[in-house]
């Protein structure tokens, strides 16, 4: 049969099981893409290695997370971002998502964005501000910060891909070019976004809802019930660690030990990702006194172990895909992408539409890119690339600020792509990218 033939047919079983995935929703993404693994494996692909490091150190983030979470820290820096955005209410189109960012940056994962949306959309709401303006970049932000977070699923794909290849690349680099690339990026779309759309005053289809009732009055100032002691606590904690693995990452000689015949032996730093993740995580359940029972049942353990499960079958299937076909499609890249190294980051781009994953993206196309020859300091520029999961609006934090903005100007258009999300998205996402490379050839 022919080889293009044969590509187009499996290609469709990865769109196959990600449309089935997707409409299932939850770990359902994940189980259907272990569904396609197997369709592809009775057409006669092999698989591929699954992606184990990539989930340990998700596992190990989650449990430090969680414990975090079950004695309160989740909810103290939800307080502390409260402060933060409610001192500046005339400013909460740019403090919001950098104020998602941050605390992002510091977490690891998107998800803490939830319970501030609700808090953005009041303080804009009650200052007369379009909630669409803060409500759209502060979602798009808490998702930038991934691909410049040290404990971010996505990251640690990028960690452990160029320490499975022994490149002298990792956490330092994209620390150094990611967070200012993924800021600069943030910060623009912030500034675009405090011109879009009408001020509510101007706005009829708002007046309307407004005159008739079907907007609630904005709601007072956010919850002063008081916190356990232990969440301060497990919040400093928690950062300690996530201190300490920047430090790790940034003084390679602090993971080197000496064998028994004297011979240097480097700590990958997934390796070290793991360890400290996992002693965090038992230090704030002693220090803080947390049932371990309860650590189950956090938001964030749940919806880490979801990512764990997407990550495993997702990636493992675009792994497998890429891998059945990779002459195939380096023949076709390879010459745009060596002409032009940039333009790889389309691809990463679009197959992060279909992948609902800045992990799972990396982890599936980052390899093809060193493959074709692309230099690791201009794949860590394109990094960003991997958030384009708002160009279809139907991932879960997007649907959750549609949700949250009850004055009803943050939506999905009539013609599905023409939503709140894609303008911040867009430039946010070109912006981070383009100053990446720059950042990048510096450093090559």
């Amino acid at each position: 049969m022919n080889p293009t033939l044969i590509l187009v047919i499996h290609f469709a079983v990865v769109l196959a099981a990600l449309a089935i995935g997707a409409r299932t929703g939850g770990v359902g993404l994940g189980l259907w893409g272990g569904v396609g693994l197997v369709v592809l494996f009775l057409m006669g692909v092999a698989p591929t290695a699954p992606p184990i490091d990539v989930m340990l150190i998700i596992l190990a983030v989650i449990m430090a997370a969680s414990v975090m979470e079950a004695a309160g820290g989740i909810q103290f820096l939800v307080r502390v971002a409260e402060r933060i955005i409610r001192r500046n209410p005339k400013h909460v189109t740019i403090v919001a998502p950098l104020t998602t960012y941050a605390f992002t940056f510091l977490a690891g994962t998107g998800h803490i964005v939830y319970p501030l949306l609700p808090v953005i959309y009041e303080v804009a709401h009650q200052n007369g501000i379009r909630p669409e303006r803060p409500m759209a970049i502060a979602t798009i932000a808490s998702q930038q910060a991934i691909t410049a977070s040290p404990v971010a699923a996505a990251t640690a794909a990028m960690i452990g891909l160029f320490a499975s290849k022994d490149l002298a690349w990792g956490l330092p680099q994209i620390l150094m070019i990611c967070v200012p690339s993924t800021l600069c990026g943030v910060i623009v779309a912030a500034l675009v976004q405090t011109r879009i759309g009408k001020d509510l005053k101007d706005d009829p289809e708002y007046q309307e809802r407004l005159a008739s009732g079907k907007i609630p009055a904005p709601a007072e100032a956010g919850s002063t019930e008081a916190l356990p002691a232990s969440a301060k606590r497990s919040a400093i904690i928690f950062m300690i660690g996530v201190a300490f693995v920047v430090v790790l990452g940034l003084v390679p000689s602090l993971r080197s030990l000496k064998g028994p015949d004297g011979e240097v032996i480097e700590v990958a730093m997934p390796v070290a990702i793991e360890m400290v993740m996992l002693a965090v995580a038992a230090a704030s359940l002693t220090l803080c006194k947390v049932r371990p029972e309860l650590i189950p049942e956090t938001s964030t353990c749940r919806a880490g172990i979801t990512a764990v499960v997407g990550i495993f079958g997702l990636a493992w299937m675009g792994d497998t895909f890429i891998g059945a076909h990779k002459d195939e499609i380096i023949g076709a890249l390879g010459g745009m992408a060596k002409a032009a190294p940039w333009t790889f980051a389309f691809g990463l781009f679009f197959a992060s539409v279909l992948l609902y994953s800045q992990a799972a993206t990396a982890r599936a196309l980052m390899p093809l890119g060193l493959s074709l020859g692309i230099a690791p300091p201009f794949l860590i520029g394109m990094f960003p690339a991997v958030n384009g999961y708002f160009l279809i609006p139907n991932y879960g934090t997007i649907i959750a600020a549609i949700n949250f903005d009850r004055s009803g100007t943050t939506r999905i258009g009539k013609y599905v792509i023409n939503h709140s999300f894609l303008v911040p998205g867009l430039i946010s996402t070109i912006v981070a990218v383009t100053v990446g490379l720059v950042i990048a050839k510096f450093l090559a």
